[in-house]
């Protein structure tokens, strides 16, 4: 089983110096492809001549990080596909336990390994800790991590359990089933699309997992930091698109409701904290919304054509509520 390794990079010539190396090194039975979102620093040139091996797919256009991987995976032809951010270091033998995981159950689509904070070893990583899930309200959390309050590894999820979603820091995928439920939705541009992914294909009947046995360290916040307003708006609008297009349960208008109201209230809170610019990117998020509304409405329907029925629905009802009132912020603590 043949992986090919994407690395979606734009103007990030300091990251690719500084984890493309390990990648390289780890991964040589598999092939590694760097796809630009039409760079201008010297990124290209130097994979060219540090690495003559990896190969290049070069875009004319920032096209984001749906419209990026969906353009330059029509050049891959490997069964399995490693969408891998150009922030993360990986380590030896990082693969075999994704090929095992993968050949142990077909109805596998997605996977992912297990993400340790660069900058922090000893921690989980914000972006996929041990695994993805969602409550009812679709608000994302991770085994590991629950909004900004992130574990220390003490291998207490050693096991490789079934997901709602994996990261997109680091997301191993069958090229198959990609393109069955079609694709990254560019719509999204950037942030949430893999919870659209992973999300469409459960409707699909397929199964998304994690190989803790596998083992990544990421840096995070290499195209948009935590703190950027820009972040905050696809954040909050993104997570708005994944309940039209994916939430079929017989209440998810109201749903949708109660998520915008929540939202108002992180708006506020912002202001409160004297971040007007967060404020007015959740204002801008709705906004933007509305005006994409119509098109993710069709895209329900078409979601709707091959959805099955999906029995693993969250137990949590809503992670702010055991967050913020309740005071669980651990993912043991909640369960």
């Amino acid at each position: 089983m043949k992986i090919g390794i994407v690395i979606l990079n734009w103007n990030g010539l300091a990251l690719l110096q500084r984890y493309l190396p390990s990648v390289v090194l780890y991964s040589q039975e598999h092939t590694v492809y760097v796809a630009d979102n039409a760079s201008t620093d010297a990124s290209l040139s130097w994979v060219k001549e540090q690495y003559p091996s990896v190969k290049i797919i070069a875009m004319d256009e920032n096209r984001g990080y749906a419209g990026g991987y969906n353009v330059a995976l029509q050049s891959v032809d490997e069964e399995i596909i490693c969408l891998l951010n150009n922030d993360i270091e990986v380590t030896e033998d990082w693969l075999a336990p994704i090929t095992t995981l993968f050949k142990s159950d077909v109805t596998i689509a997605a996977a992912q390994p297990l993400l340790l904070d660069d900058k922090r070893r000893t921690h989980f990583e914000y972006a996929g800790a041990a695994g993805g899930y969602l409550d009812r309200l679709a608000y994302p959390y991770c085994r590991g991590r629950i909004f900004d309050q992130v574990e220390e590894n003490h291998q207490q999820y050693s096991d490789s359990t079934n997901l709602d979603w994996a990261s997109g820091a680091a997301l191993f995928v069958k090229k198959k089933a990609f393109l069955e439920v079609g694709a990254l939705d560019e719509a999204y541009f950037a942030h949430q699309e893999e919870i659209d992914l992973c999300w469409r294909l459960r409707h699909a009947g397929y199964k998304i997992a994690i190989a803790t046995d596998a083992t990544v360290y990421h840096l995070g916040g290499g195209t948009l930091a935590a703190l950027n307003p820009r972040k905050t708006f696809y954040n909050f609008r993104n997570s708005l698109y994944n309940i039209v297009k994916n939430d079929h349960s017989a209440n998810w208008l109201g749903i949708l409701f109660l998520r915008m109201v929540l939202d108002g209230l992180a708006g506020l809170q912002f202001l409160f904290k004297a971040k007007p610019a967060h404020f007015m990117a959740i204002l801008k998020a709705h906004a933007s919304f509305y005006g994409g509304l119509s098109s993710m409405l069709q895209k329900r329907q078409e979601v709707k054509r091959y959805s099955k029925k999906i029995t693993n629905k969250s137990s949590v009802y809503s992670i702010v509520y055991q967050f913020f009132v309740k005071n669980r912020s651990y993912y043991q603590s909640i369960k």
